[in-house]
């Protein structure tokens, strides 16, 4: 799964759900190649009755294979403990538990944005966009771009009337490491710094 180049997201529908659920499909064949699947303590799903979810811990694992109900091997997990403060700091872990990068949200930027990096600490992305219309580049500190985030419309119902996203994460070139860490990344902006 990581050896491509494009990922489409779509997040499954639910009423009144305390965790979330996302396909990850191969968009040339259609066909479902991964789950991206929020692990909540019970404990967090009755907070997050009266406090805001993007304040309390949480954990979204990364599988390769399987099913909706059995997920395959883990490929990465992301993790965010509680956030009281302003520089919401994500983690992503691979399968054996070890730091792979991790995220820093900026404070204060326009549109939105966040810092990527790697194991030890050099700054290898920033991806910023458009919260309100789901465009988000993926550049080096050289300006270029690695990749991007985008929305794909899912239906006048869908998007109306649920919180569900579907949206295509996008690198420009075939590179595994790199592709954990973006494909967390756009992973992310919608399960951890969008939703609320």
């Amino acid at each position: 799964m990581l050896n491509l180049k494009q990922w489409f997201i779509r997040e499954h529908v639910g009423i009144l759900k305390f965790s979330n659920m996302y396909d990850i499909l191969d968009p040339s064949s259609k066909k479902v190649i991964g789950f991206a699947k929020e692990e909540v303590p019970a404990w967090n799903h009755l907070l997050r009755l009266i406090v805001s979810k993007q304040m309390l811990p949480t954990s979204v694992r990364i599988s390769e294979g399987g099913d909706e109900n059995n997920p395959g091997n883990l490929l990465f997990e992301i993790k965010r403990g509680f956030n009281i403060g302003f520089r919401t700091k994500v983690d992503i872990l691979n399968s054996k538990g070890e730091i792979v990068g991790y995220f820093q949200k900026v404070v204060l930027s326009l549109g939105g944005k966040f810092l990527v990096f790697n194991a030890s600490g050099t700054q290898v992305a920033t991806l910023a966009g458009d919260w309100k219309g789901w465009d988000f580049r993926f550049t080096d500190s050289a300006g270029k771009e690695l990749g991007r985030v985008s929305k794909e419309w899912s239906g006048l119902g869908k998007e109306l009337f649920t919180t569900a996203d579907n949206y295509i994460v996008s690198i420009n070139e075939e590179n595994p490491a790199l592709a954990i860490l973006l494909l967390a990344a756009g992973l992310a902006i919608d399960t951890i710094f969008k939703e609320n």
